[in-house]
């Protein structure tokens, strides 16, 4: 093969998956920018702002509370992509419960990079119901 073979032509067009779609070049980041990192506080702001736009007006029912976390999740998730944080894979869980009095504990482990790697939660609470919901930002090498 001479070297004009081996040469990429940088006008042909990107290569495709089997479905279709584009595939994105390469990049070989081993770490994110620093703009573009995971941040605890920022991602927090944007599930409080979620949690009072969608459970302001809401009471507990529990024949809508699993339709009402698949929404909530949906909702967090689309927010934080609009984040545009490139390579990171997002786990958004969303718990909610009847409010009465009485005390709910949760708890997760996670083996990560503790340099890319972070979570934020936030909790809704009226009368009637709690919600916990808690995003989890792994960075993809």
């Amino acid at each position: 093969m001479s070297e004009e073979d081996k040469k990429v032509d940088e006008d042909a067009p990107p290569p495709v998956t089997e479905d279709g779609e584009e595939q994105a070049p390469n990049t070989y980041m081993i770490r994110p920018n620093f703009a573009h990192k995971f941040r605890a506080a920022h991602v927090k702001e944007v599930v409080h702002s979620v949690l009072n736009e969608e459970l302001a007006d809401k009471s507990y029912d529990a024949d809508e509370t699993t339709s009402l976390c698949k929404h909530l999740s949906n909702e967090i998730k689309g927010k934080l992509k609009d984040l545009q944080l490139e390579r990171y894979k997002f786990i958004v869980q969303v718990v909610i419960g009847e409010q009465r009095g009485e005390g709910v504990k949760m708890g997760c482990k996670c083996f990560w990079d503790s340099d890319t790697d972070n979570c934020a939660q936030d909790i809704f609470m009226n009368d009637t119901m709690f919600c916990v919901a808690a995003v989890f930002g792994v960075y993809f090498y």
